[in-house]
């Protein structure tokens, strides 16, 4: 796929844009925001997403010797989108524990999930650029994703399988960390609206949302760790790599706020994610042995698209009947 440079221009242009119009406005009105508002934003992300699939199909220039069409590149976008917008929901899991765990008030973690976005896009923008690199010269290094995706796909099972017996030691385990950066550190008990630091008596003290962010961001450099090998083993164009992750990052601040309680009903997203990036690995580890003409054939994208969306879909409604035919059974106090 040829990307001029003035592409790459406007696009990231564009996309700072939005990115720095969305960070003033919750600057300037810093507030818990609405389920319409969220609703709203999300869906005016998620249009913008499909938009600019279907420009990718349309305006698209695949190079002759690729064999591609631009649709192809579309497919490639949408399955790409898709995983990485999948993933970043297994996160919010996450993000929800930390801002919990931590004591974040309801108005300051809108702030500090704005900043956990932007460390996120960061991250994973120096991934794509070492991956991007990586790739073009050396081939093998899809082994090395293939298996580590297979791990992690593996990780998420057996996670899934002791999450409930060993959910509070990790919790409490978390705290006993944070207490100890926290004495180690010279840092405030109480917030300070949206300051990191502040000055007092001629020292300077980090306020709890300081570690709030630098947590959000740890975490954020381990979701790209797997996020990246994901997506490029559905896309090796590192134009759609980029675009794909923003778009699947953006409007996840809302969707924590708009989903709130029902993120904790999709019980077997993990297991969802976990057949996913397994199908990846072995997808990415085919497409090696074709590279090197070990085999005749590769996964075609559009069956991965079509994998990652039935996928994504009854993992849904299977976790959303559990857990109602779980609250159903449960017996009403009286």
């Amino acid at each position: 796929m040829h990307v001029t440079p003035v592409a790459w221009i406007v696009t990231l242009t564009v996309l700072t844009a939005v990115l720095a119009l969305d960070v003033r406005h919750m600057m300037k009105h810093p507030h818990e925001p609405s389920m319409k508002e969220c609703a709203l934003t999300i869906t005016g992300f998620v249009s913008a997403a499909i938009l600019f699939g279907v420009g990718i199909g349309l305006f698209a220039h695949p190079l002759p010797e690729s064999g591609k069409t631009s649709w192809h590149y579309a497919v490639e976008f949408f399955s790409g989108y898709l995983t990485e917008y999948s993933l970043s929901i297994d996160n919010l899991f996450v993000f929800i524990i930390i801002l919990g765990s931590m004591g974040v008030p309801r108005k300051y973690q809108q702030f500090a999930l704005m900043c956990g976005i932007i460390l996120a896009l960061v991250f994973r923008g120096i991934f794509i650029l070492a991956g991007a690199a990586l790739i073009e010269r050396f081939a093998w290094v899809f082994f090395i994703f293939g298996a580590f995706l297979l791990y992690t796909g593996i990780k998420l099972v057996i996670d899934y399988r002791k999450h409930d017996s060993e959910e509070d030691s990790h919790n409490e385990a978390d705290t006993a960390l944070m207490r100890f950066v926290k004495r180690v550190v010279p840092s405030t008990e109480e917030y300070h609206g949206t300051h990191l630091s502040v000055k007092i008596d001629g020292k300077r003290l980090f306020t709890p949302l300081f570690f709030v962010i630098a947590t959000l961001g740890s975490v954020d450099i381990m979701f790209a760790l797997d996020s990246i090998p994901a997506i490029f083993g559905l896309t090796q164009e590192p134009y759609l790599v980029f675009t794909a992750n923003f778009f699947a990052l953006m409007g996840l601040r809302q969707l924590y706020f708009l989903l709130g309680n029902l993120l904790q009903r999709l019980v077997y997203l993990s297991l969802g994610l976990a057949f996913i990036l397994c199908f990846i690995a072995v997808k990415l580890v085919l497409h090696a042995m074709h590279h090197y003409h070990w085999i005749g054939f590769e996964v075609p994208t559009l069956l991965s698209l079509l994998v990652i969306v039935l996928t994504i879909a009854i993992t849904a409604v299977l976790s959303l009947l559990k857990t109602k035919r779980k609250n159903d059974d449960t017996p009403i106090e009286a």
